[in-house]
């Protein structure tokens, strides 16, 4: 059974950072493109951030691009996204996502992924 656990959001301040963390387990990790989308309340959920297989890849929305960073251990099978200067714009429901693929390079940022997570809260107060 696969399974994506994310964990540290909360509540910060404006100007703030969080680092995310998305434990996979049931998979091979070192087999799946990874990535981040977030939503917003009443909004659709929106691409983030994507790493490729084996990290040498990454692809950023632009309303985060020099703030976030995404980095994945394919020896823990995790994948991390720290937040910086987070802004009340970055409140979301956090979502890891994981997405099989053949190739070690190349990310992707359509929601098409085979796994998800539950989902962690990140609250940016003005």
């Amino acid at each position: 059974q696969v399974q994506l656990v994310e964990s540290g959001g909360g509540l910060v301040q404006d100007g703030g950072s969080l680092r995310l963390s998305c434990a996979a387990s049931g998979l091979t990790f070192s087999w799946y493109a990874m990535g981040w989308f977030r939503q917003a309340p009443g909004k659709d959920r929106e691409f983030v951030v994507a790493i490729s297989r084996r990290g040498g890849d990454t692809t950023y929305a632009d309303s985060v691009k020099g703030r976030f960073t995404i980095s994945r251990d394919n020896a823990k099978n995790t994948v991390y996204l720290q937040m910086n200067s987070l802004n009340p714009e970055d409140t979301a429901v956090y979502y890891c996502a994981a997405k099989y693929t053949p190739y070690n390079g190349g990310t992707y940022y359509r929601s098409d992924y085979d796994y998800w997570g539950q989902g962690t809260q990140v609250t940016v107060s003005s």
